[in-house]
């Protein structure tokens, strides 16, 4: 039929509501998508199910309150457009119509009185519906507050549950800014559609209000909504992609901000805070366009739907002559009421339109959040095995070789490697030798591309991942503090320790006495990654920290290259302590704080080249002995120029 009469009322008819159709189904498409973040918003709904429920209710109700206030209008209109002397009658038709007791009570009211009950119970209806706006507003307010905070930290949860090298692959500011608005994506999903439901079915309370005042008049409603939805389909693409365009540039810029401020001693130090400032009111700008852009997008609907519903008042005004012009009730109620409703018609399908194009602008935010949650391109930490206690007979590397990744060279090469309980190793060589490499695959960073790595003869793979970092310390060049208390510092890992337990560490690791001639002692806020102290003091804070762990196994990483000559010295000598108590790993480059080193592995391009003791290796005469022989010669040069 409509092939034959393509521009027929029941075609464009039936053509706007396909176009409906399609325009909902694509808004809805997140809830229906198998994607991580989908599924978060279905088993969200699922678990909240009790407050979701509420707000339906409200919605319902409200949808109820606003028909029946309709119907009131159009009886109240009704009566007092009617002639002074002829008699009224409110039961011909409707609900009322079957309530015959209320119809005689209301019939034999005088006209005034019955006017002003109409009017009162019309307030009353209003309040109701206000009131349950409210239940629904503060049902979708609590839903908001647990719903933030649970999304929250699953996301955070995800994200620490990653391995060491696929969190590598993320820069900082892309991890917090995922964390940070994968619960407003979420949120935002949900309470689009909290709305878009309540429009919806208001949208059906105002279509049931005309059809049974004209099903003729109505073809005309559905013709305004079906441009409507024309003006959207041209419309809703593009809000999408300014809506992408614009999360990449926020994300961008936050991430920019993040390690600008992170940055803020290397940009002082180079002279390069303007260039940081400019760069980001650069891309402030391109934010802004993208802004303005989006919002002459998302504003071009309300001038269309504002100027609309006039214009079919004025040819609804004139057609309304001829449908109710031969009613016993008079063309006024009909007209007002259709009107009216045709006017609240228009708002709902205004609210539905946008709340879709809501949830177009909100896919952006969806799609951040399902790169994040997908767990198919991820590796996650084990989270089961044999629990570590002790180190009871040492550690073994097996024919270890580790890639970091398929193309590239190995960064470690058959490493055959064993570490008696007890003992002290020491590695050496140049930058990018393996020697860090080693150390991470040690505390769990990185498994073996072939190869065993052994504890106990226990492969470590097979042991519980997290109690056996609990059971290292761990000191590198560049160590973390936060920015919290010495104190809580030191005890970090350690919650229970009390401050006899930490001043007994700190003494150990020589920091005891500058810590006490802090104002504040251990009570000190040391500031973000501890700027406030030296590089010296902030490595013996590290040390404490590791030995108040008692470590069945101490790595030392370079723990003392970037410090003067004084605070080496005291670093030297805290560690000097733990020799033979504790298994030592230390991996340094002045060959002179590691002579007493029961073993010592020179390494060089992922391998071992050479071991033995220091005396043995001077004796060898190989590599060792010439980064030896010119340690001591540039040391000498150094005494004699002071």
């Amino acid at each position: 039929m409509c092939q034959t009469f393509p521009f027929s009322e029941v075609c464009l008819v039936h053509s706007a509501l396909v176009k409906m159709r399609r325009l909902v189904r694509s808004g809805l498409e997140p809830f229906l998508d198998p994607k991580p973040a989908p599924r978060l918003i279905r088993r969200t709904a699922r678990d909240e199910w009790p407050l979701i429920a509420v707000n339906l209710i409200s919605n319902l109700l409200q949808a109820i309150a606003e028909a029946a206030t309709f119907g009131i209008i159009f009886m109240a209109v009704d009566i007092l457009s009617k002639p002074s002397g002829q008699a009224i009658d409110l039961g011909q038709k409707g609900l009322l119509s079957k309530l015959p007791a209320l119809t005689t009570f209301l019939n034999n009211q005088p006209r005034t009185e019955l006017f002003l009950l109409l009017l009162g119970i019309a307030v009353l209806l209003k309040i109701a519906q206000g009131f349950a706006l409210y239940i629904g507003n503060v049902s979708l307010g609590h839903f908001t507050a647990r719903t933030s905070a649970k999304i929250t930290a699953l996301i955070h949860s995800h994200v620490l549950n990653f391995t060491f090298p696929c969190a590598s692959r993320y820069r900082v500011g892309d991890l917090l800014y995922s964390i940070g608005s994968g619960p407003s994506a979420v949120i935002t999903e949900i309470n689009i559609t909290s709305g878009l439901l309540m429009n919806v079915l208001l949208a059906l309370t105002y279509l049931a209000i005309l059809v049974s005042l004209s099903p003729w008049l109505l073809g005309v409603a559905i013709l305004m909504a079906g441009f409507t939805i024309l003006v959207q389909q041209q419309l809703l693409p593009r809000i999408r992609s300014r809506g992408f365009m614009g999360i990449e540039l926020d994300k961008n810029i936050s991430m920019s901000m993040i390690e600008n401020i992170q940055a803020l001693r290397l940009l002082h130090t180079m002279g390069q805070l303007e260039q940081a400032d400019q760069d980001i009111r650069s891309r402030m700008g391109e934010l802004e366009g993208n802004k303005r852009a989006q919002a002459k997008l998302n504003s071009i609907n309300a001038p269309i739907m504002a100027v609309l519903p006039i214009l079919m008042i004025a040819a609804l005004t004139s057609l309304s002559l001829i449908v109710f012009g031969n009613r016993s009730s008079g063309i006024l109620p009909s007209l007002v009421t259709f009107v009216m409703a045709l006017q609240r018609l228009n708002g709902s399908i205004t609210s539905i339109t946008q709340s879709l194009g809501s949830l177009t602008n909100n896919a952006a935010g969806l799609d951040i959040l399902n790169r994040i949650l997908e767990s198919s391109d991820k590796e996650f930490r084990r989270k089961s095995g044999a629990n570590f206690n002790a180190l009871t007979k040492g550690i073994e590397f097996r024919d270890v070789t580790l890639s970091y990744s398929p193309d590239l060279k190995p960064a470690l090469s058959n490493i055959d490697l064993k570490i008696t309980k007890g003992q002290t190793i020491a590695l050496v060589g140049t930058s990018g030798a393996g020697k860090s490499t080693l150390a991470d695959m040690l505390i769990g960073l990185y498994p073996a591309s072939s190869g065993e790595l052994l504890i106990d003869g226990i492969p470590l793979v097979q042991l519980d991942l997290s109690s056996w970092q609990k059971r290292l310390g761990v000191v590198s060049q560049d160590t973390f503090l936060f920015n919290a208390s010495i104190f809580d510092n030191i005890r970090f890992g350690n919650p229970g320790a009390t401050m006899a337990d930490v001043e007994a560490a700190s003494r150990k690791a020589q920091a005891h006495t500058f810590i006490t001639e802090l104002p504040m002692g251990y009570e000190t806020v040391i500031g973000e990654r501890g700027y406030r102290l030296s590089g010296g003091q902030r490595q013996r804070l590290s040390l404490s920290r590791a030995i108040l762990r008692d470590p069945e196994l101490l790595i030392l990483d370079e723990a003392t290259s970037a410090l003067d000559t004084e605070s080496e010295e005291l670093v030297q000598q805290a560690i000097d302590q733990f020799e033979g108590k504790y298994t030592v790993l230390v991996i340094a480059h002045r060959l002179s704080t590691i002579v007493n080193a029961d073993v010592i592995c020179v390494m060089e391009q992922g391998k071992i080249i050479e071991r033995g003791t220091h005396a043995e290796l001077i004796k060898m005469g190989g590599r060792y002995s010439k980064l030896w022989a010119k340690q001591s010669k540039e040391k000498s040069g150094q005494v004699l120029a002071s």
